[in-house]
């Protein structure tokens, strides 16, 4: 059986083609159709482990979850996850194969389009549509040789493409025509048609744009999604979009009573997994900011080490910010202090790097806050796990994605104790807590108890999974209503499916 194919490609990076596949898949799962999404090729430092025991970005894993799926390696077969700014890990259908620069990869794209194949080709055996999410813009010219994530794609397979774009940035008329200008004929006429996103105000003022946007292409607009206001889907790569005037992200607005703790992070130059904060963004009694470069470290109740995909750069970073100084003085003033995987490793005395996995082999001295050393593996620890978090004995779960392996007496004293054995380290003042486990705030159980730990007074649950599918129902809701899925429905031959 060949799988119905629509693909979403962007005239910008964040024009919404994560968001507008989530909605679609959604869409179709509640109307009865067996959907899986699928990305060719990811650049992005939030990923996630999937059922097959691989490694796919997280907006794959949270289009699964709007399909009902697990997430599996063929969803994303290849992801780039940049660790300097021109190289990065290039893992192929889950499995990190090595780190490559941009030269490199791109002579390697014959082989990883054959890699590409064979994931859609699988997919399209086990489900009735795909919907396919492109990378960046189609009109990257300079990319254009050999394209595995965009149009070379969607002409290999032969799908049609939907081209969306945000008009909030500004600019969306010149966004959609520059775009189909620099493609070829051949493009041009796979272009079925435009969605425009996040647009708020009076339509009545948008529709001689749209008029004239349908007579200069000859193309239709298939709706205009508007500006979701609070929606959470989690991000792709990037920190949250919304910053303050500071340039840190502000996230959950505190309770009525003002009551709450103070929750700082710091944004790394290669922070990873920064959706590990979701739940605390969005909980009513945190308040959590990322720090950025040049910003002085504020008094915190609690300060989070994030995962890093370079993490002695990442420390160096750190150091030359200040950091380490003003984590001693959070320490000494009964501050607690959390690391997260290449956060966990910051905490130790030495991080070792012998085969050159995250930049030049060699070694750096870590912040020596617990009694452990960490030396870099070329096997990758990719598991899905759960268990019982020492503090508060709360039931916990999520997933580990790293290099990484960690030896020293600090290991005594587990943070947690999965299902595999035992994971992280407390120190023995209990202030300090590492960890290998990413999602971990998403478990409410776990996420009350670590806020009690961190001093905040009677903390409220919250159930972060209930939060994330009503997002999704609430996006789909939004396609259903402000797009024209009976013709999205006719692209992708779907014109049986009822209403």
């Amino acid at each position: 059986m060949t799988a119905r194919t629509l693909m979403i490609q962007g005239t910008t990076s964040d024009a919404g083609k994560s968001t507008l596949v989530t909605g679609l898949c959604r869409v179709l799962r509640r109307r009865g159709v067996r959907v899986a999404p699928f990305k060719p090729q990811n650049m992005a430092l939030n990923s996630a482990v999937t059922a097959d025991g691989g490694e796919i970005d997280r907006a794959q894993a949270v289009q699964a979850q709007a399909c009902g799926l697990e997430p599996h390696t063929d969803m994303n077969p290849v992801l780039l996850k940049p660790n300097t700014d021109v190289g990065a890990q290039v893992i192929i259908r889950g499995r990190a194969i090595g780190n490559m620069n941009a030269r490199d990869y791109h002579d390697y794209k014959c082989i990883a389009h054959a890699a590409v194949l064979e994931s859609y080709v699988s997919l399209a055996r086990h489900y009735e549509t795909i919907v396919v999410e492109g990378a960046g813009s189609p009109a990257e010219i300079n990319l254009r040789d050999g394209d595995i994530a965009n149009m070379g794609f969607a002409e290999a397979v032969d799908c049609p493409v939907i081209l969306i774009a945000d008009i909030d940035r500004g600019g969306v008329f010149a966004h959609l025509v520059g775009t189909l200008a620099l493609l070829s004929e051949s493009e041009r006429a796979r272009v079925a048609g435009f969605v425009i996103n996040r647009f708020r105000g009076d339509m009545a003022l948008l529709q001689p744009g749209l008029d004239w946007l349908k007579q200069h292409t000859g193309k239709p607009v298939l709706g205009v999604l508007p500006y979701l206001h609070g929606l959470h889907i989690e991000a792709e790569d990037a920190l949250p979009r919304a910053l303050t005037p500071s340039g840190c992200a502000p996230l959950a607005t505190l309770s009525p009573t003002g009551e709450g703790l103070k929750i700082i992070v710091p944004a790394l130059p290669r922070i990873s997994n920064h959706t590990d904060f979701d739940p605390l963004r969005l909980h009513p009694q945190a308040d959590v900011r990322f720090i950025g470069p040049d910003e002085a470290v504020p008094p915190a109740d609690l300060i989070i080490l994030p995962g890093s995909k370079s993490v002695r750069t990442d420390l160096a970073w750190l150091r030359a910010q200040g950091w380490e100084q003003a984590i001693h003085r959070h320490l000494r003033y009964g501050g607690k202090l959390i690391g997260i995987c290449g956060g966990f490793q910051m905490l130790g005395k030495h991080i070792h790097d012998p085969h050159g996995l995250e930049g030049e082999p060699g070694s750096a001295g870590g912040l020596g806050l617990l009694d452990m050393e960490t030396t870099l593996e070329r096997e990758k620890q990719l598991r899905n796990a759960c268990g019982r978090l020492v503090v508060g004995d709360a039931t916990i779960s999520g997933y580990e994605i790293h290099a990484g392996i960690t030896r020293g007496p600090a290991l005594g004293k587990p943070a947690a104790h999965l299902t595999h054995g035992p994971d992280g380290a407390i120190s023995d003042d209990g202030a300090i807590l590492g960890t290998y486990l990413h999602g971990l705030f998403e478990s409410y159980d776990a996420c009350t108890a670590l806020l009690a730990w961190a001093g905040l007074h009677a903390p409220q649950s919250m159930d972060y999974h209930r939060l994330r599918e009503s997002a999704i129902d609430r996006l789909a809701d939004a396609v259903e209503l402000h797009l024209d899925t009976g013709r999205l429905f006719k692209l992708m031959d779907c014109t049986a499916v009822p209403a």
